[in-house]
């Protein structure tokens, strides 16, 4: 059989960005790359798979019992997020790692221990870093090559008994629209989990509510020498909205359940800019008042200026908790399935969202288990081969489970 990390890195060389501007679907044509292969390399292993015209991959094991017990499904998605460089990536892959700083050899810069001490936590083990000019694409081609390797797993040894594997291999994941033209009653699972978690434990089951803002400001441009009270920067009025949002309710200063807003982009001239922002909370009221807030500061300033910002905000997904807490038994069985493996789970929120909060709320309740990586989105992403290996017999302890 092949090994993980002959499939991730073979699945890491593709660029798979998703664009939040494009309205295709998928937002990009080279994810659809990727998801071919991987029809190709479900078939060439003797699995009935296929991609619908959305570009979901979909695949299915036959159940090789006789009782009737529940379909599981796996779901990873094959896009990076657009937050990072995603081509032309050369990952490090240090061997029986030291336990200290790592020089990322394209950047000269480091990872290093004193700003993430989790690192300490692997030290003897195989490190996959990045090397510091892109993403490494551990979110989520970890989860796609760790499922790929159970269905050549199951494949290969029959007499491993189980109930029927679901497969979903998903695009545009990182833009909150992986699964908006997903059919689950054709994917066929009674239950699901998604391999997009981060380190080694990680099991979540809570998620962020979660909604994109896109702030337009149309400015007036006057001559600097002749604008008193008669130029609008809008450069300007942005960074005065940006000014009367919460300094204390930024990424950087939020942590467990605490919500934010996080400014993604920035551009313009004096006569116009644009500006991005997410906003995400667990909790729905104070999701809903984050929203208001911003709507607020926003008629302040157009009371102030005369109505030149325009101001759209979409939700993206909400928390699955109210979905899968009435199934909580496909929780315990993941925590099961993780200590079956050694492995302590580390339940707790997503800061965060996956396709499995959308999911869920389309009738397949769906938690989140870990696919091995850190600091996803950047350029100091890395993952440890023995976590990936562990994630494999998670999987495989879930079958084993839902299968008695």
């Amino acid at each position: 059989m092949e090994t993980v990390l002959d499939k991730f890195l073979r699945y890491i060389s593709f660029d798979t960005m998703s664009d939040e501007n494009s309205e295709s679907q998928p937002s990009t044509s080279k994810q659809l790359v990727l998801l071919k292969l991987l029809v190709e390399e479900l078939k060439a292993m003797g699995v009935n798979a296929s991609m619908d015209k959305n570009g979901y991959v979909m695949a299915s094991i036959p159940s090789n019992i006789d009782k009737k017990v529940p379909a599981i499904g796996f779901i990873a998605h094959v896009d990076t997020s657009p937050d990072a460089p995603g081509c032309n990536i050369k990952p490090q892959i240090l061997k029986n790692y030291d336990g200290g700083d790592i020089l990322l050899k394209g950047s000269g810069k480091y990872l290093r221990v004193e700003e993430f001490p989790e690192m300490a936590m692997y030290k003897g083990q195989t490190m996959i870093t990045t090397d510091g000019t892109t993403l490494l694409g551990a979110d989520d081609k970890a989860g796609v090559a760790e499922i790929m390797c159970v269905a050549e797993y199951l494949v290969k040894h029959p007499e491993v008994k189980h109930g029927k594997i679901c497969i979903a291999f998903t695009p545009d994941e990182e833009i909150g629209r992986g699964v908006a033209a997903f059919d689950v009653k054709a994917f066929g699972a009674d239950y699901g989990y998604t391999m997009d978690g981060g380190m080694i434990g990680e099991l979540e089951y809570e998620n962020f509510n979660a909604a994109s803002v896109k702030i337009h400001v149309a400015g007036r441009n006057i001559h600097p020498g002749y604008a008193k009270n008669k130029m609008i920067n809008s450069l300007l009025v942005a960074m005065e909205l940006n000014a009367m949002l919460p300094v204390d309710q930024r990424p950087e200063f939020t942590s467990g359940y605490e919500g934010f807003f996080h400014i993604t982009s920035f551009s313009g001239v004096v006569e116009q800019a644009d500006v991005s922002y997410i906003i995400r909370d667990h909790d729905m009221a104070r999701f809903q008042a984050k929203k208001t807030l911003m709507q607020q500061c926003v008629d302040f300033l157009n009371n102030k200026y005369g109505n030149i910002i325009t101001c759209t905000v979409k939700d993206q997904y909400y928390n699955m908790r109210e979905k899968v807490e009435p199934h909580f038994f496909v929780v315990e069985n993941a925590i099961k399935a993780m200590k079956m493996a050694g492995v302590t789970p580390r339940v707790q929120p997503i800061r965060g969202g996956t396709d499995g909060a959308n999911l869920s709320f389309m009738g397949l309740p769906c938690p989140n288990i870990f696919a091995g990586g850190h600091n996803f989105h950047g350029k100091l992403e890395f993952v440890p081969l023995e976590s990936m290996e562990k994630a494999i017999e998670v999987i495989k302890n879930l079958v084993k489970i839902y299968s008695e």
